[in-house]
C-alpha cells in the first residue's frame, strides 16, 4: 500500500467530547421536529415506502456525528453523494465523470480502507454504499482532504441500487468486507451473501469482474465459500478451490488488526464472474452450417 496516505492523514474522525450533551450556544440554530438533519446531505430513508420491506441484511446504526463529519455531509454530499431511492437508473460514467471501471463496495464502516484503496488505484472508481451517517461523513472528508475524485458515497440499500438503479454489466467488481455475520442461527437469513443476492449481482457484473469478500467469522466464511462455489455464474480464482490470501490491494484495517491480535482468523474469497452463457438452443443455431 502506498505511503502517500498514512494513518495520521486518514484519521479524519473527531473525538467526541466526554460528559453530557453540550448546551446550545446563544443564537445557535436548533433543529425543529421533522426538519432534515442535513438539508443538503443524505436523506434519512431515500427509498421510502416505494419498495417492499424485505428482510434486510443490515442494521442501521445511530451514533454521534462530529462537527467535521457534519460539515462534510452538508458541503460535499451534493457533489459526491448518491441517495439510493430506486426511482431512476443512473449512468456510472456520468456519476463519476469518466469511463473508468467501477467497483461497488457494500459496507465501508468509517471509510479508511476505502480511501486507501481509492488512493492506490486512482484509475478505478469506487461506489461505496453504507447506511452509517458518521461513516458517510468521514469518507467524504477523507476523499476531500486527499483529493480522491474517484470515490462516490451511496446512502441506502445496496439491493435497491443493484436491482433498480444499475444497468446490466455496469460493474467491474464487487467488494463486501466484514459484513454483519448475523451469528445466531435464526438470523442467518439476514446474511448478505446468499444465492439470491448473487443472482442479482451477476446481472450487474461484467464477465471477468471480481467478487471479493472478507470476514473474520469463520462459519460465515464457510457459508460464503459454499454459496459462491455452487453458483454457476462465478468461479473461484484459487486453483485449490479454497480461500485466498489477503490481496495487497485490501488494506489491513485497525479493527482487523485488533481481531488478529485476539486470534481471529480472517478469510478472503476471490471469485470471478464467468462469461455469459449462451443457451443451448442458441449455441446449436450458431454452430449449425447454413
Amino acid at each position: 500500500m502506498s505511503d502517500s496516505l498514512n494513518a495520521s492523514e486518514l484519521n479524519a474522525s473527531e473525538t467526541a467530547p466526554p460528559g453530557e450533551r453540550p448546551h446550545h450556544a446563544p443564537g445557535r440554530h436548533t433543529r425543529a421536529k421533522g426538519e432534515p438533519r442535513f438539508p443538503d446531505g443524505p436523506r434519512a430513508d431515500p427509498a421510502g415506502s416505494h419498495f417492499e420491506r424485505r428482510i434486510r441484511s443490515f442494521q442501521p446504526r445511530r451514533s454521534r456525528v462530529t462537527a467535521g463529519q457534519a460539515d462534510a455531509l452538508q458541503r460535499l454530499w451534493p457533489k459526491w453523494g448518491l441517495d439510493i431511492d430506486g426511482q431512476r437508473v443512473i449512468g456510472l460514467g456520468g456519476l463519476f465523470g469518466n469511463g473508468n471501471p467501477v467497483v461497488l463496495e457494500i459496507g465501508f464502516g468509517m471509510g479508511e480502507a476505502t480511501a486507501l484503496m481509492a488512493a492506490e488505484e486512482p484509475a478505478v472508481n469506487i461506489l461505496a454504499v453504507d447506511v452509517h451517517t458518521p461513516g458517510q461523513g468521514n469518507l467524504l472528508n477523507l476523499a476531500d482532504q486527499n483529493g480522491l475524485s474517484n470515490v462516490r458515497v451511496g446512502n441506502g440499500d445496496a439491493i435497491i441500487l443493484l436491482r433498480e438503479m444499475l444497468t446490466p454489466d455496469s460493474l467491474d467488481g464487487l467488494r463486501v468486507y466484514f459484513p454483519d455475520p448475523w451469528p445466531k442461527k435464526r438470523h442467518h437469513k439476514r446474511r448478505l451473501i446468499q444465492a439470491e443476492f448473487l443472482d442479482l449481482a451477476a446481472t450487474r457484473l461484467r464477465p471477468g469482474a471480481i467478487v471479493h469478500c472478507a470476514t473474520d467469522w469463520e462459519p460465515y466464511a464457510e457459508q460464503m465459500l459454499e454459496v459462491l462455489d455452487a453458483h454457476p455464474e462465478f468461479e473461484n480464482t484459487q486453483a485449490d478451490g479454497g480461500f485466498a490470501p489477503r490481496p495487497a490491494h485490501r488494506p489491513l484495517t485497525r479493527f482487523e488488526g485488533q481481531g488478529l491480535d485476539k486470534g481471529h482468523v480472517v478469510n478472503d474469497l476471490l471469485f470471478r464472474r464467468v462469461q455469459h452463457r449462451v443457451p443451448q438452443s442458441e449455441q446449436h443455431r450458431q454452430e449449425s452450417p447454413r
